[in-house]
């Protein structure tokens, strides 16, 4: 265990069950990167679907990186994943800082950057597949959001359905939009750019696609948006702060940041 420069101290491993860990040796290709701050709800679900023999094919290892859970959060990491990334220092970690330290540990050539309250595709196989494909060809990707059928509802589907065709219209104008619930980017990429802006307390999301997007405009390139495929967020804020006031802070950050090179909230607040 040792810390770094940044107040993070790094657990190399958190314990080891043979069902989850990689084979000795094995070539990681897919680093799996979820920032957590008390996710003991929600947390074990997302990690029992990485399984051995999905690990194994995509050369997949799991990071988690924790902003200062009290919770069980961590217990329920230990034996699940490769590593884990605490947040020591006093002041509030924000999330591109989380996802930033997840990234230096990482080893994959590819960085999957999910949330930790996020249902994957059944076919979590096939997805993973399309996204290596797409950031394989152009370096970076992402795909449409959606609350699970099983819990939408009409206001669910008809605010982010509206949300996901005007985030592939921004991908296709070359202005870049990827929701912080999925981004996958090639590491090589994502370093270019110097990763998630850690200043922002949000709309870092759109901020790393808003600068890559500007990269590949450059090259007559745009950023892939794979709408035949969907990945589910919990809609626990949508449902506590409704969507009026959900979506004003999406479009007054997406505007200060894109404007005034600052996030407009001053804290985001924490839902679980």
């Amino acid at each position: 265990m040792d810390h770094d420069a940044t107040g993070l101290r790094r657990d190399a491993g958190c314990g080891s069950l043979p069902s989850t860990t990689q084979p000795p040796n094995h070539p990681i290709v897919l680093s799996v990167i979820i920032p957590t701050l008390n996710e003991e709800k929600l947390i074990a679900g997302l990690l029992s679907r990485f399984t051995p023999a999905l690990r194994e094919r995509f050369g997949l290892e799991l990071i988690v990186t924790d902003g200062g859970s009290t919770d069980r959060t961590l217990e329920l990491c230990e034996g699940r994943v490769d590593q884990i990334v605490q947040h020591t220092g006093g002041e509030r970690q924000t999330i591109g800082q989380g996802r930033n330290a997840g990234a230096r540990v990482a080893q994959g050539e590819m960085l999957l950057f999910l949330n930790a309250d996020v249902t994957l595709p059944s076919d979590l196989a096939g997805f993973l597949d399309a996204l290596s494909a797409a950031v394989e060809e152009k370096g970076i990707a992402t795909c449409r959001v959606q609350v699970h059928p099983d819990h939408a509802t009409v206001a669910d589907r008809l605010v982010l359905g509206t949300c996901d065709r005007i985030f592939w219209l921004f991908n296709r104008l070359g202005i870049g939009m990827g929701r912080g619930e999925c981004h996958a980017v090639r590491r090589a990429l994502f370093e270019q750019v110097g990763g998630y802006d850690e200043r922002l307390i949000a709309g870092e999301d759109f901020d790393l696609y808003h600068r890559i997007a500007g990269l590949l405009r450059a090259e007559g390139e745009r950023i892939p948006f794979l709408w035949e495929w969907t990945i589910y967020e919990d809609p626990r804020r949508y449902r506590e702060l409704g969507y009026a006031r959900t979506m004003w802070a999406w479009f007054t950050n997406t505007m200060s940041v894109t404007f005034r090179d600052r996030s407009y909230s001053e804290e985001w607040s924490v839902i679980r």
